[in-house]
């Protein structure tokens, strides 16, 4: 008689390094936006007293959600030759496209129109 063994092993849908990767692009969006917020002095009347809190809670907030999805594609990155140096390049240039889309996201309506 013949049977059949079966790998039944967990497999975890993010890595132990997520909240590490959330926290890293987060503060990389915060940063950059901090720079234009802080270089933007008061900025324009008509964009209110409070202008500030929207790119400065919004921008890194996108960032975390960023580093998530990095997290998520972490076995397509640990695939093996070509393919896997592949899904790399484009995972950081993912990142970088999301980080610039969270920056305009979160200025827009105050420094872009």
């Amino acid at each position: 008689m013949m049977t059949v063994q079966e790998n039944l092993s967990e497999k975890k849908l993010f890595t132990h390094l997520l909240v590490k990767r959330m926290l890293l692009v987060g503060a990389i969006g915060l940063v950059m936006v901090s720079v234009f917020v802080i270089g933007a002095g008061k900025g324009d009347p008509a964009w209110g007293s409070n202008w500030r809190i929207k790119p400065l809670l919004l921008t890194p907030l996108f960032g975390a959600f960023i580093g998530l999805l990095y997290d998520l594609t972490e076995p397509l990155r640990r695939i093996k030759g070509w393919i896997g140096a592949v899904f790399y390049v484009l995972s950081i240039f993912a990142v970088m496209v999301g980080l610039w889309m969270g920056l305009i996201l979160g200025l827009n309506g105050t420094m872009w129109d």
